[in-house]
């Protein structure tokens, strides 16, 4: 049985990384005439411009460790920040290595070790996702309407993938918000669970269920009638997505061939694009989009720089980071039980 469930986690992944493959493969193509100037652009970045995008980064998971202690606090007092801030990195070291999959689950569990129940700490991730899926979209229209003159005369096109991604949004949010919250959809959840327990062996979990699901309802229930407090998280979420969404304008700060208002309205709208097309973690189609997007005003070379370093600084440095902590964190944890059992 454990063999078995091995095997189709393998399955997954494998499929994952296929379907990852033939997107770079595709972009590829699209953009191999222009590979060799794409290269020369990147190697033309200072070391300057690549601390300035880190430091972006680590801004950025500072905001979402504000967000997450923010919440955590509400079920345990005693959470420290700096715990929140190892929550956000550990989550992009498991958004990259499982490609997209585990980043959610690692905050749960990491959560529930630092004294926020596993119920409490569902409900907590499901809000934060949605309240973060809602941010985004609501930060590209603002920008999209700030940036109008630009947007309209060269993104027009893209009114159906902003249209789509904002219908996509609202389903997800609604999704969660009845997942969490919803009495009935968690009877739905337990009936099929009792379908299975015909012999009787899940009875103890089936239990342990119940008690998850009526914690997880009332706690949610609460965060969702926070008004201020989710206004709160809707502007520290924008405050964040700033601090990414900037990356562009510091790569090619100096030259004068985007303003800011530029690179926020659209790295936004690559970013609001790309979650219409259902790639994992967004790999790939985010290259594409962001990509062709800039080539409009800085031509393809510099566009594929750009989505480079983009890529790099969003998504590989905050995973190295990451796994740096959970390697240090392991090595105290080790040194400390040493020191126990002498």
């Amino acid at each position: 049985m454990e063999g078995e469930r091995i095997f189709m986690k393998n399955k997954k992944r494998l499929a994952k990384l296929i379907f990852v493959a033939i997107l770079l493969l595709i972009i590829w193509y699209t953009f191999k005439d222009s590979a060799g100037d794409i290269v020369a652009q990147l190697q033309k970045t200072s070391f300057a411009v690549l601390v300035a995008i880190m430091a972006a980064t680590v801004i950025y998971h500072l905001f979402e460790a504000w967000i997450t202690y923010s919440l955590a606090r509400r079920y345990n007092p005693k959470f420290k920040f700096r715990e929140a801030v190892y929550c956000a990195f550990n989550c992009s070291f498991y958004r990259l290595s499982t490609l997209g999959s585990g980043s959610g689950v690692a905050a749960i569990v990491y959560l529930g070790k630092k004294g926020v129940g596993y119920s409490e700490a569902t409900g907590l991730y499901m809000i934060q996702y949605m309240v973060h899926k809602v941010s985004v979209a609501l930060f590209s229209g603002l920008l999209f309407i700030l940036n109008w003159k630009v947007m309209s005369v060269n993104y027009r096109e893209y009114g159906v993938y902003l249209g789509l991604a904002y219908a996509l949004t609202v389903i997800i949010s609604i999704a969660l918000i009845i997942f969490a919250v919803s009495a009935k959809s968690h009877q739905l959840i337990l009936w099929i669970v009792r379908k299975f327990n015909k012999s009787g062996k899940l009875t103890p979990a089936l239990k342990k269920l119940e008690e998850s699901c009526d914690i997880m309802e009332k706690s949610t229930s609460r965060l969702l009638k926070d008004v201020p407090s989710l206004i709160s998280m809707v502007l520290k979420n924008m405050a964040k997505l700033c601090f990414w969404y900037c990356i562009p304008f510091l790569i090619l700060f100096g030259t004068n061939e985007i303003s800011l208002l530029d690179s926020l309205s659209i790295t936004s709208l690559s970013v609001m694009s790309a979650a219409v097309i259902p790639t994992p973690a967004g790999v790939g189609a985010m290259e594409l989009i962001m990509t062709n997007l800039f080539a409009v005003l800085v031509g393809v070379h510099k566009a594929g720089a750009i989505t480079v370093l983009y890529r790099v600084a969003t998504f590989i440095f905050p995973f190295v980071v990451g796994g740096v902590l959970i390697l240090i964190s392991k090595l105290v944890v080790t040194v400390h039980s040493s020191h126990v059992f002498r």
